[in-house]
This record gives C-alpha cells, structure tokens and sequence, in this order.
C-alpha cells in the first residue's frame, strides 16, 4: 500500500486566489492545434485556462486547427495544415461537424481524397508521421505575421499534436520571445528507444523543448524525471504542473441511486486500455456473488469499443452486463455540450471506473479524467499502471485503487483484487447507498495558472524585465 502523505509530496497550489491584477499586460501568443473541441481533454487543458488569465490581465492570441468552434471572446486564428494528409483528415472533422455523415459529406470526402490520393503517398514516403504534422507550417507563418504587427511576451505551446511545439520553437528562434512548452503525454516511451520514424520525431520535439525552452511543463513526476536524464540540460527549467479542472457545477445534480448497482467508465479505450479487468473480475463473481452480477450494469462512454474488450465481451459469460452509450454529442435542444452532459451523467452513477491502461507511458502519465471525476463526488475505482503519483493522489482523497504490475501483481491478482473491491462496493450500496464522499477538489484549473504565473514572473525577473503579472493571495 502506498502512504497517502505521498499525496502532498508534489506541488498543489493550496491558497485561494481572490484577485489577480496586471499593472503591465502581456500579450501571449498561445498555440494549441486542438482548441474549442467539445470533450477532447487536449482542448480543456488550455481552454479552461483563458478565464483566469483574461483576469491576470493577459492579452491572448490564439492559434489553432480548424476542427474546434471559433472563439470569439479572444482572438483566435484557426488555420489548415500545408500537408494533405493533414488537410484531409481536417475536412472530414469540419465537413461531418456542418452536415454529418449523409450522402452530401460522403460524396465530397470521395472526390477530396482522390484528389489528394497521390500527394497523400508522397507525404506518406517522405514524412511518415502523424498527419497534422505540417500544420506547424501554418502556425509558424502565421506567428510571425502577427508578431510583426506587434510583439509577443510569451509564446505558448500546448499539446497534443507535437506540431504546436514545432511552430513555438522556430517563432522563438526568429522573434527571440521566451516560450513556455506545456507536454500532454509524454513525447517518448519509458525505457524504449525510438524506432519508427513518428517516434524519432516525437523524440527530436522533445530534446528542441528540453534546449530552448525557456519553461518546459509535463503532468507528473516521473515525466519531468526521465525527460530531465535523457537531457540534463533541461535542469530546473522541467516543471511539474498537476492541470486539474475548475469545479463544474455552482451546485452538484443531485445523486439517485436506480435498481441497478451502476459502474460508470467514461473516455477512450484501447488495446492496451480495455475492459478486461473488469470483465474478468465479474466472471470471478460470477459464481459465489449471482446477486451482484445480476444488479451489476457497467455504463461506457466514449468512442467505439476496442477490439479487445469487444472480443472479451462478446464470449463473456458477463457480457449482459455492458451497456454501451458511445460518444455523447452537442444536443441542439438543450444548449448542452457532449462534455456538460457527460458531467451529468457521471453523477448519475454508484461508482466511477478509472482504467489507467497497461503499456509502459502509464508511469508518466495521468488520465484528464480523473479531475472531472474527483469532483463529482462518487466513490472511484480505480486501476492504476506503475505510477505511484496517481494512485497516491486517488487514495489520498479516499477513493479505491488497485495497482497493476506493482511489486510483480500480474493481471490475475489484479482481478482478485478487483473482485473484492467491487464486492466490498456493491454491499455497502445494498446496505444504504454509496454516499457522496462530499469534497471539493484541491486539483483546479486555476491553481495550475496559478503555478504557471508564478514561473513566468519568475523568468521575466531573471531576464531583468519588470514583473507584469501581480497576484493577490490571501
């Protein structure tokens, strides 16, 4: 078992931002290929951001692809790769987001791909990377046209697409303003040695953040370690930002327990991040614990199944159990986005279900979802991959964790585990419902601008430049 004082061992910003003032504006040039994009965890992580630094007095100017809404509270730029791969997977998002999936979008993404088939190839021969790599093209143009017309304070890459580090790099280079390089998931594979050739470039974006950074942030500990000894001169510029969300709603739905005993998974699955633990968790139960099977519907939300919980599903004695509900959309009628609903539907659940995965990135990394769902207030079950940090934080806020491949626990001890925790679960909602644990989370949003704030200040005082942000904490 982990010591849940681990918890409090990396930094959380803990004080209560009450006011933050700018007595010199910055202008950041923020840069992020997934922007305004209803449920990609890419887009929340910055968006969610733009609130509190509109209130830190910071002008910002945004870049971004074409895939996501239009902002108009900010300015905001959207612009189409140069590449065709690019180019193409960009229409199919904008055309079926205006018409759909009907006959009008079919036809014309027939006619657009064998136009862009044979350039597609040459693409594919010569730069045989993720498809929005030519978009830091755009981006960088882009930059230094509006930089020309009047100077940045920071330019800001986030992501995702390794393409906005690209372009922040290069508009570094040619304006000479300090960048701050925010890293998702990390660039490359724990204890592996870049092979193909999307992985040498993942591992080139990553040694240009870790050179000319001016601020270079990952999600968790380990992240900044391994980043820090496979290019030590990073050194102190290597941040640790936990990037939480703000709470979501002024007064939580109200919970109400149905007839079934409700686990609810929401976000994507894979292979190597599927429904098997579960599945053979419930097969283990099956026999001595009928009444808990029979009560028991597991609620997944997200994209399509993968293959392997589809195959373990489909032979499963357990398989009635799975309801599947797929992505969840704007609904025109409500005003609710796909993320507004989703928020809603996970209060509507006994026990949330957070499944970490099974490769090797699982030490350096933490699902967004896990902020969404330490606020809504549900007991989390949680399986967690090799990463003290997560399971720490999850159990520090008294939630369940099951660690898979800690101290040699293989994947049958993990469904053991999993049995019990999910047996121990079911009787106390039997006995008298599974209670809202009723805390807030410390993990905000605006904590994490907080943080980022007080390290901008910082290096604008070490470049000898005045400090252009103020924050007021009491």
């Amino acid at each position: 078992m982990l010591n849940k004082a681990v918890f409090f061992t990396f930094p959380i910003p803990t004080v209560s931002v009450t006011r933050m003032t700018a007595y010199s504006r910055q202008r950041w040039l923020i840069i992020a290929h997934a922007f305004n994009m209803d449920g990609r965890a890419a887009s929340q992580t910055i968006t969610d951001k733009l609130p509190h630094l509109s209130r830190a007095g910071v002008e910002v100017v945004v870049l971004s692809g074409v895939s996501g809404e239009h902002d108009a509270k900010v300015e905001h730029h959207q612009l189409w790769p140069m590449g065709p791969a690019g180019f193409r997977f960009e229409l199919r998002h904008v055309l079926r987001r205006r018409w759909g999936n009907g006959l009008r979008y079919r036809l014309l993404m027939t006619l657009a791909s064998i136009f862009l088939l044979p350039w597609m190839l040459l693409e594919k021969l010569f730069r045989p990377v993720e498809s929005s790599w030519s978009w830091w093209l755009s981006a960088y143009l882009k930059g230094r046209a509006l930089a020309r017309q009047k100077p940045f304070d920071l330019i800001y890459s986030t992501g995702g697409a390794f393409a906005a580090h690209l372009a922040a790099h290069a508009l570094k280079q040619a304006t000479g303003a300090p960048w701050l390089a925010e890293v998702h998931d990390p660039l490359v594979v724990p204890g592996a040695s870049p092979v193909s050739r999307q992985q040498k470039m993942q591992a080139e974006v990553e040694r240009l953040i870790c050179t000319h950074a001016d601020i270079a942030i990952w999600f968790t500990e380990q992240a900044v370690a391994s980043a820090r000894q496979r290019h030590p001169q990073l050194a102190e510029r290597g941040k640790m930002m936990v990037p939480g969300i703000d709470r979501p709603f002024e007064e939580l739905p109200p919970y109400q327990p149905s007839r079934n005993f409700v686990i609810g998974h929401f976000g994507s699955l894979s292979p190597t991040r599927h429904l098997g633990p579960m599945v053979a968790a419930l097969e283990l139960l099956s026999d001595r614990r009928r009444d808990l099977v029979d009560a028991t519907q597991l609620h997944v939300y997200g994209g399509s199944l993968d293959k392997v919980s589809s195959g373990l599903l489909d032979s499963s004695r357990v398989g009635h159990c799975m309801r599947y509900f797929g992505r969840i959309e704007a609904d025109p009628q409500t005003g609710l986005s796909g993320r507004d609903q989703i928020l809603h539907r996970m209060r509507s659940v006994d026990v949330l279900l957070l499944l970490h995965g099974e490769d090797a990135i699982c030490s350096e990394y933490i699902p967004s979802k896990l902020y969404e769902y330490l606020w809504m207030q549900r007991p989390i079950l949680a399986i967690v991959h090799r990463n003290p940090q997560m399971a720490s934080l999850i159990r520090g806020q008294g939630h369940w964790v099951v660690c898979w491949a800690e101290d040699g626990v293989g994947s049958a001890a993990v469904s053991r585990e999993l049995a019990g925790a999910l047996e121990q679960l079911f009787d106390r909602w039997q006995a008298g419902g599974l209670a809202d644990n009723g805390q807030m989370s410390p993990l905000t949003t605006e904590a994490a601008v907080t943080q980022l704030l007080g390290w901008v200040n910082e290096l604008r005082a070490k470049q000898g430049k005045p400090r252009s942000i103020e924050k007021s904490i009491l």
